[in-house]
């Protein structure tokens, strides 16, 4: 009986992104994000790369303060996107994130490479969190399957391979002391 349901556990763990770490680190103009995550791209968005169509993956990042009297305050909610698409001419793979930074890489795995270790991001100016509080930060990454064109946001909600996803992981950080 146990063998039956190992083979749907796996396929249910390929479908989804792993958070290997994350964490907060101080710089001058801000607190960056430190993230690496695990995935293998179901054949199905492989293909839809090879023939030119785009992949959108978006990190999003909470930061909450916790208060005892009431539910916990929303300090900050940013995301970041990356862009991985295939020009069918060069057969190049080209990634850019959130339209600012753009390279061109020769296969899928060195352009995804940029996806699952992203570089650090400023998710929050210095003035946002108050030094010495102590803040709960939730990091996931998904497919983001929004920003696909409306055919393929519909074929997206009927097929599992367009349904990449990492659950929330939440950590406790506390601001720096100036």
């Amino acid at each position: 009986m146990l063998a039956l349901f190992l083979p749907q556990s796996s396929a249910r763990a390929a479908e989804s992104i792993e958070i290997i770490q994350a964490h907060l680190e101080p710089a001058e103009d801000g607190y960056k994000l430190s993230a690496t995550f695990d995935f293998e791209l179901p054949r199905g968005l492989e293909d839809a790369i090879a023939r030119g169509f785009p992949l959108y993956f978006t990190t999003d990042v909470i930061i909450t303060r916790p208060r005892w009297y009431w539910f916990d305050q929303t300090t900050l909610a940013e995301s970041q996107t990356i862009r991985i698409s295939h020009n069918l001419l060069t057969r190049q793979y080209r990634a850019a994130i959130t339209d600012s930074l753009q390279q061109t890489f020769s296969t899928l795995d060195d352009a995804l490479s940029l996806v699952k270790r992203p570089s650090r991001w400023i998710v929050a100016d210095k003035s946002v969190l108050k030094p010495g509080q102590t803040y709960t930060v939730g990091v996931r990454m998904r497919l983001d399957v929004a920003q696909l064109s409306k055919p393929f946001q519909v074929h997206a909600l009927n097929s599992s391979d367009w349904r990449l996803s990492s659950e929330w992981r939440y950590f406790s950080f506390k601001a720096e002391s100036k």
